[in-house]
């Protein structure tokens, strides 16, 4: 789902240090898209579509992810471009096996689907891919799958950190790509509490001050149950092909990063086009209560 430093590798400004392991629910997130900017000659003039997000498991059994995204671009140059991107992953518990399979088509018309694994081990990253063509690369380092860069990011949002840079393999594109992220961290944001009544008793005693509102609005299926009171985070994640020197990010990802690894408030920057992702619905899954 898609700034500019040279050589982005794992640079944390400070020792991680979070109070509790960080737990990331299951859960079910609906996100509608629509045109938030274009430019260029080729401009995008409107667009619509959706991406249902499905991540279910633990840290024991390890975590699955179903991810769709369906959009439909109108420009007066090129026509109407449909695109339909359906992912599903699986990463072990432990965060050093990944499994992907990628389907998408244009216009109808598919493309070669994308499957493969990989491992990470003491030296670096092992790629296996079984389709479009077989093959293996190696990439040395350290390189993180998404739930364990989820875990690192909110892990670093808790100890006030404000940025995170770390290479990322997601099997996206043609399963070889491994990307140079960079993460900027803002401020936690806390959902305000309703306002304190005032003490009718004693109308001489100094009254409490209003809570403040949160930085940004909140979109309505996070202002109620366990996500309302949730700390997050504003986040902005560039992706970075790996070379040297300074360089333009691919893609970047913006969005509100809640403590149980909930995104709102989506943003996906493409360059020549940018979408906004507001959530219409999120679902809480109910949670293995054997794994510790």
């Amino acid at each position: 789902m898609r700034s500019l430093l040279a050589c982005v590798l794992l640079a944390l400004s400070s020792p991680v240090v979070a109070a509790e392991a960080v737990h990331l629910a299951p859960h079910r997130a609906v996100y509608d898209l629509s045109l938030s900017g274009s430019s260029g000659t080729r401009a995008v003039e409107s667009a619509r579509g959706r991406i249902v997000f499905d991540f279910t498991g633990d840290a024991c059994k390890g975590f699955a992810l179903q991810y769709r995204q369906v959009t439909v671009l109108e420009s007066s140059e090129s026509g109407t471009r449909t695109s339909d991107l359906r992912n599903t992953t699986f990463e072990t518990g432990d965060g050093r096996s990944f499994r992907f399979r990628t389907q998408s088509d244009l216009n109808g018309k598919a493309a070669a689907p994308v499957d493969g694994n990989a491992e990470r081990g003491d030296k670096g990253l092992d790629i296996t891919l079984k389709q479009p063509k077989r093959g293996e690369m190696a990439v040395p380092g350290e390189v993180l799958f998404p739930a364990a860069h989820m875990k690192r990011l909110i892990e670093a949002a808790r100890a006030g950190q404000t940025t995170v840079a770390v290479k990322v393999f997601d099997g996206s594109d043609d399963g070889r790509k491994v990307y140079d992220t960079l993460a900027v961290i803002g401020p936690q944001r806390v959902a305000a509490k309703p306002d304190a009544k005032p003490d009718s008793g004693t109308p001489d005693a100094p009254k409490p001050a209003a809570p403040k509102p949160a930085a940004a609005p909140v979109e309505a299926p996070l202002r109620d149950g366990a996500m309302a009171s949730m700390p997050h985070w504003p986040v902005t994640l560039s992706y970075f092909s790996p070379g040297e020197g300074e360089r333009t990010p691919v893609y970047v990802l913006a969005f509100d990063l809640y403590e149980n690894g909930v995104s709102g408030a989506l943003r996906l920057d493409y360059g020549e086009f940018s979408l906004k992702g507001e959530l219409s619905r999120v679902d809480l899954m109910p949670e293995s209560k054997d794994c510790k």
